[in-house]
């Protein structure tokens, strides 16, 4: 029987090279907003010999990822497989200038999201399946407040759901990848000289054996 992994955040970057790297082993559930990007995905899933199911979605709407999950469950019964690469990167601002909906944003991509998905996917993975959480270790740096305080609000998500599954499931990994050359990471550092950094898709080949466990 073939696998299944969710990719929440598919569309693009580490989410999206993570989604082709599982393609020849998983039937891959991407999850974005942008249904052209997700096309594209598409693509080089089947270029690699996979297959994918495109579920154009805004986490943040709740009957939304309802309705996914429910549709996971009454196609394949359970997940083995769920990745969240999906985040939402506020302008960067002093602390005392952060605009009221860059934060209102962050906190409902990031945070709120991030623990409506836990709730719905933990009983598609059982205690055999394994969630993937991308930690990004910049909460205190300056100009980084909107980004840096959901984030870490996000693994703290992450790593108390970890402590609790330890002994019952699901496994619960977190995962620290080095400095892409996303877009992401392009709009906070735009002078950066992008040849010194990984590449999503490097990336992804280099996390994938932690990844699957």
């Amino acid at each position: 029987m073939t696998k299944t992994a969710l990719i929440t955040g598919a569309s693009r970057g580490f989410g999206a090279a993570i989604a082709t790297a599982l393609a020849p082993t998983h039937h891959v559930i991407a999850v974005a907003k942008t249904t052209g990007a997700l096309e594209e995905l598409d693509d080089g899933i089947q270029a690699a010999g996979g297959a994918a199911t495109l579920a154009p979605m805004d986490i943040t709407v709740d009957a939304a990822m309802q309705q996914l999950c429910r549709g996971i469950f009454d196609r394949w019964g359970s997940l083995d497989l769920w990745v969240h690469a999906a985040i939402h990167a506020a302008p960067l601002a002093p602390a005392d200038h952060i605009g009221a909906k860059d934060l209102s944003r962050s906190l409902d991509v990031n945070v709120t999201a991030t623990q409506r998905l836990i709730a719905y996917v933990a009983p598609l993975l059982g205690a055999g399946g394994r969630a993937v959480f991308l930690d990004d270790p910049r909460a205190g740096a300056q100009f980084f407040g909107a980004y840096g305080a959901t984030k870490g609000a996000q693994m703290a998500l992450a790593r108390s759901w970890q402590a609790e599954s330890a002994k019952t499931g699901p496994n619960v990994t977190i995962l620290t990848p080095n400095p892409m050359a996303t877009a992401t990471r392009a709009r906070f550092y735009p002078g950066e000289d992008r040849n010194a950094l990984a590449t999503p898709a490097s990336e992804a080949a280099r996390l994938l054996p932690e990844l699957l466990g």
